[in-house]
């Protein structure tokens, strides 16, 4: 098996994000315009309940597993490596299964009570296989991670996107003529079969790992010393995963239900709440193929240099991620809100939406530093720091959400407004929890020649759009965004922000990549 480096290993990953959130935008963009914003509030409603069995069943064992197979691999004990594996999808697959029955059994007293729509039964049904599929996927991509050998991850999300395309868009359409309930539970249904796909390409990479690894080293630990220590690692990171979405999914539920107070039918509810995570959200999230990757790639490299004690590697790495993350995320924040209703008018054929990407714009950059900031408190072992940010940002979104969301002249705006507060927060917290264990600080002068850049490629970029003679819209966006990412690169040159040989290193590995 190939062990990558951390910048090589994160830019494999980077690729196959890119990959997948091109890919990914083709259902994001298509899927509207079959079955409405009110079906894809019905497809996006069960997600949150989802994501919280998810974590219950496994928040903290993928974690878990890469960092204990990366201390093993460090050690040269293969033997470990698989019993550490074992017995982590002996507790995730006990878990999976326990749940998956529950659901189903209880899904009419979960969709009447806990759902505000109980129209979602049908897509929470579909979607029931995910919790045994995807808990096993992540434990194999934990296990992978952990020996540094990012590329089956990569492979699997590739796979797995390409066949929801496909599936996702075409189980809609043949359900449509039955209700748009009926096509919801069409899309997730195809999500499923993605899913399937996407643990198949682990399994055979995982196959192949085992044959070029036929002898082990004998173990000195037990299974059940292996369990406990799962435990010990998997808990706090669990309970700080459990907090973010167990708020999500409360989230999910007071949106709607305060938009009832304020005086929006249910309908309408659905439909503006199917707007904003369906809509606002993944465009939001489009930079975080980045961040995701240095969040991943970040755990078992920190862990291993943590081990080691080698604290200088520790900042590099940091150090690397955080700038990383400042300077490729921030033209995005710019151009999404110099150009939200072009962009959603473009995608989604829905200009009305524009207004919420421009309100949550100006935070999507504490999005993009917060996902290397939380990886780094796992990886050094301080969960339960993460545990306490992600608790205080939860609790104050929760009650501006009730305040602000059911007040008639906020609405839903209101509820953004609650969100942007919450992930503000957290991104300070967490930042303070990381310079203060680590006695890291960034250079102030990055930030402001980063305000600088934006500042003057956001203008130029809304000028053009704006004000150039091009009669189609969609060739005035493009050209707008390329002359816009030029001049934001030019100024960062300038800047001294990026440096000759960064722009060298990136096309060689650009190149690997391509090979």
């Amino acid at each position: 098996m190939a062990r990558q480096s951390f910048i090589k290993g994160t830019m494999i990953l980077l690729a196959a994000g890119i990959i997948n959130r091109i890919l990914g935008f083709v259902p994001r963009i298509a899927l509207p315009r079959i079955i409405g914003a009110e079906g894809i509030g019905l497809y996006q409603m069960g997600y949150p309940l989802l994501i919280v069995i998810l974590t219950l069943i496994n928040g903290g064992i993928p974690l878990a597993v890469a960092k204990l197979v990366a201390e093993a691999e460090a050690e040269g004990n293969r033997g470990k490596i698989r019993l550490i594996l074992r017995v982590a999808l002996y507790i995730t697959v006990t878990l999976s299964i326990g749940f998956t029955i529950l659901c189903v059994g209880y899904a009419d007293w979960i969709t009447e009570h806990l759902f505000t729509d109980d129209r979602v039964y049908y897509t929470f049904l579909a979607m029931s296989p995910i919790i045994l599929i995807g808990g096993i996927s992540s434990v194999y991509r934990g296990y992978f991670q952990g020996l540094h050998n990012m590329l089956p991850t990569a492979l699997s999300q590739i796979a797995e996107t390409s066949i929801r395309i496909v599936t996702v868009l075409t189980f809609s359409y043949l359900m449509l003529p039955y209700g748009v309930q009926y096509a919801a539970a069409g899309a997730m249904a195809g999500v499923v079969v993605g899913e399937v796909i996407g643990l198949f390409v682990l399994l055979v990479q995982f196959r192949s790992d085992r044959r070029k690894h036929v002898v082990a080293k004998q173990v000195t630990s037990t299974e059940s010393s292996q369990f406990r220590r799962l435990l010990a690692i998997s808990i706090p990171v669990t309970g700080s995963r459990l907090v973010g979405s167990a708020s999500y999914f409360l989230e999910s539920i007071l949106i709607i239900q305060s938009l009832a107070i304020a005086g929006v039918v249910t309908a309408v509810a659905t439909a503006q709440y199917g707007a904003l995570q369906g809509m606002v959200i993944p465009i939001l999230l489009l930079p975080t193929a980045l961040t995701y990757s240095l969040s991943v790639s970040l755990i078992p490299s920190l862990s291993e240099a943590a081990s080691k004690n080698d604290m200088e590697t520790v900042h590099k790495r940091m150090h690397q991620s955080l700038k990383l993350s400042l300077i490729t995320g921030a033209p995005f924040a710019a151009f999404m809100y110099v150009l939200a209703e072009p962009l959603c008018m473009i995608i989604y054929n829905n200009a009305e939406v524009g207004a919420m990407l421009r309100m949550m714009a100006p935070v999507a950059l504490f999005i993009y530093i917060q996902g290397p900031l939380q990886a780094a408190l796992q990886a050094l072992d301080k969960p339960g720091k993460a545990l306490r940010n992600t608790f205080i940002g939860a609790c104050i979104k929760l009650t501006l959400i009730s305040v602000l969301a059911s007040n008639p002249g906020f609405g839903i705006m209101g509820a953004i407004f609650a969100i942007n507060m919450n992930i503000a927060i957290v991104t300070i917290l967490h930042w303070v929890s990381v310079t203060r264990l680590l006695k890291l600080s960034m250079p102030s002068v990055d930030f402001f020649k980063v305000a600088i850049a934006i500042g003057i490629s956001g203008v130029i970029c809304h000028t053009i759009y704006n004000y150039t003679m091009l009669d189609f819209p969609f060739i005035r966006l493009a050209v707008a965004l390329l002359v816009g990412m030029i001049i934001y690169l030019i100024c960062c040159i300038i800047l001294k922000l990026i440096d000759r040989e960064d722009l060298l290193r990136m096309l060689w590995l650009g190149k690997k990549m391509v090979k």
